[in-house]
């Protein structure tokens, strides 16, 4: 197992420097800062604007806008999910806003959202907009990939829905759901960026890359874009982590044995 992360350190690292390379030589073709800043360029403007004083505010704004987003959609979507997985009456209710969502471009919800909300909630409504039916989507393939058997055996012996959804349904959905919440995550950072380009908040990463190209700072502009990309990639490590956690908490309820065993020893549910 060692040897295999190993190898994939090394391809990773490899990867990188590829890119870095690849860049550089972008860099020399194009033979314009304007255009297309080197990697050394840029990484200094980096570190001069992690000294700025607009560049911390920027980012906590961005993030809470995120977060915010996150908030509601993984909720309502996951229980978006759970009832259409369920009950065929709401997956038919639901399919026609889900379709729609699908079809309308993100740069239309951006500016209808801005006429309603105006330019600091924008943000934060395309990022619910968009995250909303992903979540659900995946939270009603967990829900539909439940072992039928074992299903028929909480009929069977008439336990209840709390039973059904402690032991069935939620160990079946979780790794659904981290997929869906690591798959939201990053949509998410890029429709809210997206978002604050065009609407500019007063305090946000977008509006600091606008600026830039406003100003044709591009080694400035790609600066801005490196603070999105590392800070969606911490984010990004810190959910892998979490998901970890609350997979190994409820890996004991996977199989579908342990489970109504579980179930069996505390009983049916008489509410």
């Amino acid at each position: 197992m060692n040897g295999i992360k190993k190898r994939q350190t090394v391809s990773f690292l490899a990867g990188l420097a590829c890119f870095f390379l690849l860049w550089q030589l972008g860099a020399w073709l194009t033979g314009s800062a304007i255009i297309l800043p080197g990697p050394l360029p840029v990484v200094k403007k980096l570190a001069s604007l992690l000294k700025t004083e607009k560049f911390l505010p920027a980012l906590a704004s961005s993030t809470f806008r995120l977060l915010l987003g996150l908030a509601v959609s993984v909720p309502l979507g996951t229980l978006a999910g759970l009832v259409s997985a369920i009950d065929k009456r709401a997956d038919a209710f639901l399919r026609p806003f889900f379709s729609v969502i699908a079809a309308t471009p993100v740069m239309s919800v951006i500016l209808i959202a801005f006429l309603a909300f105006g330019s600091e909630k924008t943000p934060v409504f395309t990022a619910f907009l968009m995250v909303f039916p992903v979540i659900a989507a995946n939270t009603a393939a967990g829900v539909k990939a439940v072992d039928p058997g074992l299903a028929e055996l909480f009929k069977v012996y008439g336990l209840g829905g709390k039973e059904k959804l402690r032991y069935l349904y939620i160990p079946s959905l979780l790794p659904y759901l981290a997929a869906g919440l690591h798959s939201g995550l990053s949509l998410g950072w890029k429709v809210v960026v997206a978002a604050e380009v065009l609407v500019q908040p007063l305090s946000a990463l977008g509006t600091g890359m606008q600026m830039a190209k406003a100003q044709l700072e591009t080694p400035e502009l790609f600066a801005w874009t490196a603070a999105t990309v590392i800070a969606a990639a911490l984010s990004d490590i810190l959910l892998k982590l979490l998901s970890l956690l609350l997979v190994r908490k409820k890996k004991s309820f996977r199989g579908g044995t342990a489970v109504f065993s579980q179930v069996r020893k505390e009983g049916p549910s008489h509410s």
